[in-house]
């Protein structure tokens, strides 16, 4: 296993470590938190400010190769979120395939206050069902607070339609002390009973459930038995994703450890609805997470 520092001063470093032949991931030391990344699938692995639990859960089984999502963290779902069903009734994969395809690391600085890493996937003809030339850039800032951006540009010679979401996989003393009030003033999409424009009111966030919430509102993800909130802001996302996929779902997935699903709540910036980009422009989604005290 080979570790190289890339960057390094006083007030923190940033080291690659191949893991394998496919991945390589950063690590991240600063004096205000601990972090990691995945060059493969531009994927944030954790992130720990410092005197804090862990904020983002990661699987002990995740799969580290090539065609495989990384299970935590925060995978990006781009350029389609969930299925995407061409008129034949062909599912093109979930989720996309900017989770699967190796970025590349253009810029780190570290300063006092932060660390900030800009990362870069730029391709054309990637997919059949989305065959135009694009770039993504992502910036991701690691202090005491987490901000991550997602910019994504249109280098091709036309208008082409995107969804997306930024899947963070939060990291929760055990979903039954868990609730994300705010959500319940807003109608959602239930999407295991196929029921749309639902309200009620979620007492915690023990799965299944998977919902798409129809709001723009800063949420907080409330953890009494740990003591914590977890403080959520998006911008530019249209909607809110609550998913956990409960113990008999979660026992059918290779890459979750047992009981894993009592760990986390994934709580997802997104645009779940087709939007455009026109030729040549660029369009940015953001996520800012800040910890706070009960």
């Amino acid at each position: 296993m080979t570790i190289s520092v890339l960057s390094s001063n006083a007030f923190g470093s940033v080291s690659q470590k191949k893991i394998n032949d496919d991945v390589s991931v950063l690590n991240i030391t600063h004096q205000t938190c601990q972090a990691s990344l995945s060059l493969y699938g531009g994927h944030v692995l954790s992130w720990q400010p410092q005197g804090e639990k862990e904020v983002f859960w990661l699987s002990k089984k995740a799969e580290y190769q090539q065609g495989k999502a990384i299970r935590g963290g925060i995978p990006i779902c781009w350029p389609w979120f969930g299925p995407n069903i061409d008129d034949q009734g062909v599912n093109g994969g979930n989720h996309g395939f900017a989770r699967t395809n190796n970025w590349q690391l253009v810029r780190s600085d570290i300063t006092a206050q932060n660390i900030t890493l800009v990362l870069e996937f730029q391709s054309e003809g990637e997919h059949l069902m989305w065959p135009d030339k694009f770039k993504l850039q992502q910036t991701l800032v690691f202090a005491e607070t987490f901000q991550q951006d997602l910019t994504m540009t249109n280098l091709s010679t036309q208008s082409v339609n995107f969804s997306s979401a930024l899947h963070s996989y939060f990291s929760v003393s055990h979903p039954k002390s868990v609730n994300v009030m705010q959500l319940n003033r807003s109608p959602f999409d239930d999407k295991i009973t196929a029921k749309k424009n639902q309200t009620d009111q979620l007492e915690n966030c023990i799965g299944p459930i998977d919902r798409i919430y129809y709001c723009q509102h800063d949420q907080t993800i409330i953890d009494q038995q740990w003591h914590r909130q977890i403080n959520v802001s998006s911008t530019h996302c249209q909607q809110w994703v609550l998913w956990n996929p409960g113990q008999e779902i979660a026992d059918n997935m290779d890459d979750i450890h047992p009981q894993g699903e009592n760990e986390f709540v994934c709580l997802e910036a997104a645009n779940t609805q087709w939007q455009a980009i026109n030729a040549g422009q660029s369009v940015t989604v953001a996520q800012h997470v800040k910890i706070s005290r009960l």
